[in-house]
């Protein structure tokens, strides 16, 4: 599967945001789904994960309550809205899909497929 981000940009503190992961294939509601981020200097951060279905959600502990992840199967394309904006959400957004249903969610190193990431910038 190729999954292409975009919906980043600048925004200001207390804004808000949608991000978007298309994915090209007929089988994309088998793939699990998150949203990691990267800020210059800092480690990959698991954002936001959704099941195939639907059925499951979890999300980082920074984000939880501000950041919602959705998907629609039938237009191949998960979503992350994200809320209530601060600068420390400034980061490189990724999607990321896997197969595997054993996978640990919340490391990057579990996920096969990649976005090429979107920039959202968060001004005081």
């Amino acid at each position: 599967v190729q999954l292409q981000a975009s919906g980043g940009g600048l925004v200001k503190a207390g804004g808000s945001l949608r991000l978007s992961c298309a994915a090209s294939g007929r089988t994309f509601s088998s793939y699990l789904v998150s949203w990691f981020r990267q800020a210059p200097g800092k480690e990959r951060e698991f954002v936001a994960h959704m099941t195939g279905g639907g059925t499951f959600t979890a999300y980082g502990e920074s984000v939880k309550g501000r950041f919602t992840i959705s998907r629609d199967n039938a237009k191949n394309t998960v979503y992350l809205q994200i809320s209530d904006l601060i600068p420390e959400d400034t980061a490189t957004y990724y999607c990321a899909a896997t197969l595997n249903r054993r996978a640990d969610l919340y490391s990057s190193h579990s996920y096969d497929f990649w976005g090429q990431g979107t920039q959202v910038t968060v001004s005081s």
